[in-house]
């Protein structure tokens, strides 16, 4: 079986390394090299690493629009395409080149979170499960029927980074269990996704990461979960901009104003919210790294309860 890979990101890594278990990967897309770093040099995608060391072909098309783009795909003869996070949209003509479709390893369970940022939404939602589908793609955003499924309990201190790696883990096996079917001559059955339940999770955006004291403190714990570890929830805390890695809700906001600095002490530092206070408990001033809480207070001795 030819199989062509197409992944941009580290979660495609894993579902990389199951589709070229049997050597059958014939060539892999990414996107192309961007800047990166504080010298903003070119850099790789993971993905592009990953088919480099196993020494598979790599091709960066700009765009799979281009008729010279589809017949380099169509000149591999593929018998399937693999698409996780690739990030280019697939026009039908390219769905239609593989004998078998493409596949594509999405990180929710369809239909919610159809998107960019569904690992991120589902814990910034509250959602107690998520999961893998492993989806035949069709023209729409992931709305493509499902060939198989897996579901994962959100841990309730889980961050964005944790869940992320966990499902990467879950979304390799169960493409590598869709592929086990397909080599042994069994197409898994395509089931339609239902109407109900269409959500989606737009991407990511820095100006979400700024915590409002006026939010419920359970809220805003989940997006400092969801948000790690990009972009890094940010706040005013006691006169200075500070980036939350780590925080807890707490049910008492003393009748106390949203902002209002609660208590300060080796445990956090609470902040009164809408609802509730916030318990913060790993930060990073401006230039820093991330320290806990009673670190930062041994910098911060101005700080007063009130203030």
């Amino acid at each position: 079986m030819k199989i062509v890979f197409a992944g941009t990101p580290e979660f495609a890594v894993a579902s990389l390394r199951a589709a070229a278990r049997h050597h059958e990967v014939v060539a892999v897309y990414t996107q192309p090299d961007r800047p990166a770093g504080r010298g903003r040099g070119l850099a790789p995608s993971p993905v592009k690493l990953e088919a480099i060391a196993r020494g598979i072909p790599v091709f960066q098309p700009e765009s799979l629009k281009t008729p010279e783009a589809q017949q380099q795909l169509r000149d591999l003869q593929p018998d399937l395409m693999v698409v996780v996070a690739y990030g280019l949209i697939l026009p039908k003509a390219v769905l239609a080149i593989p004998t078998h479709g493409c596949w594509n390893v999405h990180a929710s369970l369809l239909p919610r979170w159809r998107g960019a940022a569904p690992i991120q939404r589902a814990i910034q939602a509250g959602d107690s499960d998520t999961g893998v589908c492993l989806m035949q793609m069709e023209a729409g955003l992931d709305t493509g029927p499902v060939l198989l499924q897996q579901q994962l309990a959100i841990g309730a201190n889980e961050t964005g980074g944790q869940l992320h790696d966990r499902l990467a883990a879950l979304g390799a096996q169960v493409l590598s269990d869709g592929l086990g079917l397909l080599r042994a001559g069994i197409k898994p059955i395509a089931q339609p996704q239902p109407e109900a339940g269409v959500t989606y999770a737009h991407k990511l955006d820095k100006a979400e990461a700024r915590l409002d004291w006026a939010q419920d403190a359970q809220a805003l714990e989940r997006t400092v979960r969801a948000f790690n570890p990009w972009p890094i929830a940010e706040a005013q805390l006691a006169g200075e901009r500070v980036r939350i890695h780590g925080a807890v809700a707490l049910a008492d906001n003393q009748g106390r104003a949203p902002g209002t600095l609660l208590a300060a002490g080796r445990d956090g530092i609470d902040i009164a919210c809408g609802q509730g206070a916030l318990r913060v408990r790993v930060l990073q001033r401006e230039g820093g790294k991330a320290i806990t809480a009673a670190d930062y207070l041994n910098a911060r001795r101005d700080l007063a309860v009130g203030a």
